[in-house]
This record gives C-alpha cells, structure tokens and sequence, in this order.
C-alpha cells in the first residue's frame, strides 16, 4: 500500500511546489509595484499610459476674442457659437485615431462651460445656453472616447482679492514661500486668496459630482495655490475619485541633465506634464519626489497649431514636425494630448481636421 501511494504524496508534492513558484512570482510583481510610493497603482498609471494620444480642446470665451489670456471683462454675450456641434469633437477626435479627450472647463476669462451655482458668468446665461462639459462628457461616452476635464486655477473674472499672473510682474516667485522680512516679494508674486479657493473648490466638487467618471482631471496654473492649498486640493479630490488621474501642469523644466521636476510649482500630481515640449531621450517613469521612489509617467501637450485657442490667421503646424512630436512621444511612452480648438461656430474646422487625418495615416502603424 505504501509503494502505490508514493507515487501520488510526489505529484502532490510536485504540484504544491509549482503553485508555490508561481504564487511567489505574482507576489514577486506585487511587490515591486508595492515599492513605489504613489497614489495610483502601477497598472492604474499603465492603463493610463496605454490611452496614448489624446485630443487637447482649447474652447469657451477666448474662442470669440481671439486671446488666449483675456482680462476677464467681455461681456456675456462674447460668447456666441452659431453651430455649436460636441458631438463633432468627439467624432473628429476618435477618426484621428485618439482615446482621450479633455476639455477646458473653465481658462483663464473665467467663463464657465457648464451652469454652475457659484457664479452667473456661465453658458446658463448665454443666448446658447448648452451645458458644452455635459454634452461633451456624454458624447464622449457615447462614442468610446474616455473624457477628461481642465479647470485653470488663473481666473481674471473671478478674482475675490487675489493678484492673478496677469497682474504681477513677479509671477514666478509664486512658487516661494515668504517670510515677513524678504525683499524679493518687491514686486508682489501672484497669489490666491482663501475667497478664491473656496471657490475653486466648490467648482471642482461640482464638476465632478455631476460629471464623473472622469479619465482626468487637468489643474492649470497651480504655482499660484500655494503648497498648503495645492495639497489640500489634491487629497481633497483623490479621497472622493481615487480611481481619476489628477493633473497640477507646469511641474517641469529642461537642464543640461534633462528634465527636472519643481516640487514647489506642481506637487503633488500623479502624472509630469511637458508642456510644448516632448523628450527625444527614452522617458524613464520612475523618480525620487520627497525622499520616495514613484511611478510618474508623462503627458506632453501642444497646439496643433501656434495657440491654445482659435485665431482666425492661426496656422497649423507642419506636417513633418506633428509627425515627430507625435512618433517620438509614442516611442517613448510618453503620451501626447493635441490641442484642436474649436472654431466660433462651434465645430473644428477642416483647416484642422485634414492634417489631423493625414497625420493618422503617416503614423496608423503605431496607434
């Protein structure tokens, strides 16, 4: 009896010993993603990696002025789309072969593109009144683009006592934080007040109440938060959407050595943004932020063009630079998010939508 069951205590052993190995590998990768410090897992960052290209959509009151840095004054009624089609954004995005779309919901005129309870400068009040994030986030679902929305924390309408960039010709000592007896503060940097970000605050928990799941969440101009407001803001969204990629831009420079990444201007953000600018060296994703090693994977974003927003006179790059920026971002798993503004119809026109098509074909391989 002993010599018939030995044969089978081996294969039991056997079997024991290969689950074993395999349970040790799977707990080999979970402990080397468990290694990095982030918010995001790993393969949260990685899904996001893989959306690769993304359209970048520059539109709202700049659009009608032809500014993509306003003062905040125009009246209301600036704000004027005589055929304003969403569901034409998404499509054109989603022919040109991208996954992703975000959408300026509030820049830097203040004017709000959803009706929102803080304020009477929104599209509520407009003579076309549509709720453009609403009809842009459904579109987007509807046609299986993951969208994601922008909110510029450089506001010139609503000020609430704060020194926006505009005003202060010391934008970039924002970043610093100052002592009573510090002579650089001559000029004064920007600034926000408490008022403002209370009020940003409630804008961004609006938005998100009504309109996630979102892919991303995009924060302009964060040097001017502060670091104690900035952090607040970051774990304040992260705690009620922890699956959402959060985005404070502007967190980088370019060195002899590279990219650096300025602590006090964007962090905390779960992703480094390359604004008009995308390396050509292979992008290594792991960094050493606060004392930790994190997973911080890339976004570039460019204008298809020279501006952010529609400019009648305003023309499209050439078709040999898209198509570097674009290869070498994908070779580099970097993602790229190309900012096609909508013209004052309210519809990206064919001036852009003909490039973007051809430059899907020269590159179709690599989508």
């Amino acid at each position: 009896m002993k010599r018939a069951v030995q044969p089978v205590f081996y294969c039991l052993l056997a079997i024991m010993l290969v689950s074993a190995g395999c349970t040790s590998e799977a707990q080999k990768e979970e402990h080397s993603e468990n290694l990095f410090a982030q918010r995001l897992r790993v393969e949260k960052l990685k899904e996001w990696q893989d959306l690769k290209y993304g359209m970048f959509i520059h539109y709202g009151m700049s659009t009608f002025l032809e500014k993509d840095l306003p003062d905040g004054n125009a009246p209301l009624d600036t704000y004027a789309p005589t055929d304003l089609d969403v569901a034409q954004w998404v499509r054109v995005a989603k022919e040109a072969g991208m996954q992703y779309a975000v959408l300026t919901a509030k820049h830097v005129a203040g004017h709000c593109l959803w009706p929102s309870e803080y304020t009477e400068y929104d599209v509520e009040n407009n003579q076309d009144d549509t709720d453009v994030v609403g009809e842009f986030v459904k579109e987007c679902r509807k046609q299986g683009i993951q969208p994601g929305l922008y909110y510029c924390a450089y506001d010139n309408h609503h000020k609430f006592f704060s020194l926006m960039p505009g005003d202060s010709r010391n934008y970039s000592k924002a970043l610093i934080t100052p002592t009573e007896n510090d002579k650089d503060l001559v000029p004064t940097p920007a600034y926000t007040t408490s008022l403002y970000q209370n009020f940003m605050t409630a804008q961004i928990d609006e938005l998100l109440e009504r309109y996630s799941p979102l892919v991303e969440f995009w924060i302009d101009i964060p040097i001017i938060l502060g670091n104690g407001y900035r952090k607040f803001l970051y774990d304040h969204i992260t705690e009620k959407y922890p699956d959402m990629v959060v985005v404070m831009n502007h967190g980088q420079k370019r060195s002899n050595k590279g990219l650096v990444f300025l602590e006090d201007k964007a962090w905390p953000t779960d992703i480094l943004t390359l604004e008009k600018y995308t390396s050509i060296e292979p992008y290594d994703p792991v960094w050493t932020i606060k004392g930790k090693e994190i997973y911080f994977p890339a976004e570039s974003c460019y204008p298809i063009s020279g501006k952010w927003f529609w400019h009648e006179n305003d023309e499209v790059k050439q078709m040999d630079d898209l198509v570097k920026i674009l290869e070498i971002s994908l070779d580099n798993k970097i993602n790229l998010l190309l900012n096609v503004p909508p013209d004052k119809t309210g519809q990206i026109p064919e001036k852009w939508i003909n490039p973007l098509m051809e430059l899907k074909h020269r590159i179709k391989n690599e989508l």
